[in-house]
């Protein structure tokens, strides 16, 4: 059977921001960019760790007759730990909702946060690409850690949780019973794949252009 449980690193990750409708922004501006999507791999740019937890909780046994009879499971609740190597600092300003003055300044908004769709992708041993994908949820960074140096530079690299939420568009992440997710995890050579197809439903509203492609990578299908 094709596939495999283990990885071996982490190839990208990509965002996109959505609107309250759950449609992806396609604004540089307003959004990330005019294409919407944008892949965190310039110059030094990159992710360095993105560490899920969340994904399901532990049962919690349920006895009658001095046996257990059920097991009830919690919602899942996924949460990832990213550590972002030298990310455009205005591009995280955005993902996290802190708003730009005109004058070099940001600051927290005091309004919602915003909607942000994420695509982790991963090496398989068998070669092949395994996606965990995040239609909403917010960004948070929630301190700076700076050290000073000596012989040895200290860094600091930005380090962030991301906190899913239920996605926006209803037919979004729906399971075999009608029920819709948080998570969502793709694999590239499982049957039906392709990455439009996935990006279409992690980033609601995205189009497949030339530039679109150059952006997250799409080339080419499986």
């Amino acid at each position: 059977m094709a596939g495999s449980a283990s990885y071996n690193g982490i190839k990208y990750v990509m965002f996109g921001i959505m609107d309250d409708a759950g449609v992806l922004i396609k604004d540089v501006d307003k959004g990330l960019s005019a294409e919407g999507i944008l892949k965190i791999d310039g110059d030094g740019q990159g992710a360095t760790t993105a560490n899920i937890t969340g994904l399901e909780e532990a049962g919690t046994a349920q006895y009658a007759n001095n046996t257990v009879k059920r097991v009830a499971h919690g919602a899942q609740t996924p949460q990832t730990a990213l550590t972002m190597l030298d990310m455009p600092h205005d591009v995280l300003q955005k993902l996290k909702g802190y708003v730009g003055d005109g004058k070099g300044g940001y600051v927290l908004s005091s309004g919602k946060k915003p909607h942000v769709a994420m695509v982790v992708c991963a090496d398989g041993f068998d070669g092949a690409d395994y996606f965990d994908t995040f239609a909403n949820g917010e960004l948070i960074e929630a301190a700076h850690n700076h050290g000073t140096n000596t012989n040895s530079e200290v860094d600091y690299n930005a380090t962030l949780t991301y906190q899913a939420l239920s996605p926006i568009a209803d037919n979004v992440f729906v399971d075999d019973k009608g029920v819709q997710r948080p998570y969502k995890a793709f694999a590239s050579f499982d049957k039906g794949f392709t990455m439009d197809n996935m990006l279409g439903e992690v980033f609601n509203g995205y189009t497949k252009t030339p530039t679109a492609q150059a952006i997250s990578g799409t080339t080419s299908s499986n």
